[in-house]
């Protein structure tokens, strides 16, 4: 219950994105779920290998090369999907912020709801 509570707040976080700043479009619900599941995808497929693979330059930036990471995961999902659009590399490194300051927001709000036992 708490993944699809979480698959769904993430959706309207991504249309919140898209309302607030410009540079994201989402077309409509459905596209802000389908990409939703892809940005969670890439987070749990792909992120972990860019971060061991960039490992010497996220040292030399003291973790602030993960912010180029999380922009390219954004800009990936949106390129790979139709009602799911990013205006260039400094828009998907806006709008990955954006998007990651909801989610920690919807993490902390679930956490409440659904308390480990």
């Amino acid at each position: 219950m708490k993944l699809i509570a979480k698959w769904l707040l993430s959706a309207a976080s991504l249309l919140l994105v898209a309302y607030v700043y410009s540079g994201v479009e989402v077309k409509s619900f459905t596209a802000a779920l389908i990409a939703a599941f892809v940005i969670g995808l890439f987070n749990t497929v792909v992120r972990p290998v860019l971060v061991v693979l960039t490992l010497p330059v996220t040292l030399v930036t003291l973790g602030l090369f993960l912010f180029v990471i999380n922009a390219l995961m954004f800009w990936a999902a949106a390129s790979v999907l139709d009602g799911f659009h990013v205006r260039g590399f400094a828009a998907a490194l806006l709008g990955s912020l954006i998007y990651s300051v909801l989610g920690i927001v919807i993490e902390s709000a679930l956490e409440r709801l659904f308390p480990k036992q």
